[in-house]
């Protein structure tokens, strides 16, 4: 019966979110600079809300979800660990290799218009989370496999009652919150100028970028399919609702409730697994952001030195990107921020270099970390297969 009435609740979902977009965008479009300022207060303090919820989301999931899981859990982890790494590192050299065929034929100017300057906000209510994302996921891991070992019922116990606690969380809080966060955030972009100046200087490469992220979730969930033994579109059909507050919120670690929300649907996966890889791959996965930055650095060093980078720079630039993906802070941009280090040290962009692949990777972002979300369903179902587990129908 619950279930029958969670499935309208998750249309009318989609449906907010859309208006959200078209909401956030006109009114971007027609605000003055004084009702602008009272729409990046909101925004700043919904953003608060969920920051706030992501560790505790991550931690009161990934936790019981091991010690349900038993001793299965120390390899599961790690085996979730080389899937993401690899679904990265592949996502980098198919994005290398289409440079390298695609580039070279583009003629793309490197002018980046500016728009409106926000305004400083008025209004900031600091909610600290009350510990990062990376070790909320450390705890969850330490605390899950130390249950597992010491057999303690009580703090089995204990963590299921935790995640009964954070579900209701997510249902009553996060996910009501998610489409006035999406529509204030698209309103501070359109009145920048962002949707409407900007986009059209990099328009080829972004929608290059874009069907490659459709390739590759489509490789992803192939591979998925043949691992598990079971219709990929079984999970991917229900990705709807999460796509689009990824879009939105440019957050994987932002969309985790939903993301979550639309997983818990599919009859494909097994919960435990859902609850492990959802919130792990939220964290480590982030194949979409991972092509796009591959992809923008060779277009930017051919546009601004004249060429792209070598094979062999390529290949070490990947390598590496793939280990700072794994670590990167589910945050808009977070990626990209992270690798910096390699962009500069590896492939020898200058500040104009970094500048330029810090505006343009934010132009797709939401696109991006859209990829990632939706492709950490295609982990899930590929764990679902190496572990075997027997789904309960019913």
């Amino acid at each position: 019966m619950e279930e029958l009435e969670q499935k309208p609740k998750k249309d009318y979902l989609l449906i907010k979110l859309f208006i959200g977009i078209v909401v956030g965008i006109i009114l971007g479009m027609v605000s003055n600079a004084a009702v602008i300022n009272v729409i990046q207060s909101i925004k700043y303090v919904l953003n608060q809300v969920i920051s706030f919820m992501v560790p505790l989301i991550v931690l009161g999931f990934i936790a019981p979800a091991i010690t349900r899981m038993g001793n299965r859990a120390n390899k599961m982890l790690g085996v979730m660990l080389a899937l993401a790494y690899f679904s990265s590192v592949g996502a980098a050299l198919f994005a290398t290799i289409a440079g390298y065929i695609i580039i070279p034929n583009l003629n793309i100017a490197s002018n980046v218009s500016g728009g409106k300057e926000l305004p400083e906000i008025i209004f900031k209510l600091d909610i600290n989370p009350v510990f990062p994302v990376i070790t909320a996921l450390f705890l969850a891991i330490c605390g899950g496999v130390a249950v597992v070992k010491t057999k303690s019922k009580y703090f089995e116990n204990l963590l299921d009652e935790l995640n009964n606690i954070i579900l209701f969380l997510v249902n009553n809080v996060v996910v009501p919150i998610l489409p006035f966060y999406i529509g204030t955030t698209f309103a501070t972009l359109s009145y920048e100028g962002t949707i409407i100046k900007s986009v059209p200087v990099f328009l080829i490469i972004i929608i290059i970028a874009i069907v490659g992220h459709f390739i590759w979730l489509t490789l992803l969930y192939s591979i998925a399919g043949i691992i598990s033994k079971k219709n990929p579109a079984r999970v991917f059909k229900h990705y709807g609702p999460a796509y689009l507050t990824a879009v939105g919120t440019m957050s994987s670690a932002a969309t985790l409730p939903v993301a979550l929300k639309c997983v818990s649907k599919s009859d494909a996966l097994d919960k435990d697994v859902v609850n492990f890889a959802i919130p792990m791959g939220s964290t480590i996965h982030l194949c979409g952001s991972v092509l796009t930055e591959t992809f923008f650095v060779m277009t930017i060093s051919k546009i601004l030195y004249g060429h792209l980078p070598t094979v062999g720079t390529m290949v070490l630039f990947i390598i590496l990107l793939g280990i700072f993906a794994v670590g990167a802070p589910g945050v808009p941009g977070g990626t990209v921020v992270a690798s910096l280090g390699i962009i500069i040290s590896v492939l020898g962009f200058n500040n104009d270099g970094t500048a330029l692949i810090l505006a343009v990777f934010a132009l797709q972002d939401s696109f991006g970390t859209a990829c990632n979300v939706t492709g950490d369903g295609a982990l899930a179902l590929m764990l679902q297969g190496i572990f075997k587990k027997d789904q309960k129908v019913g």
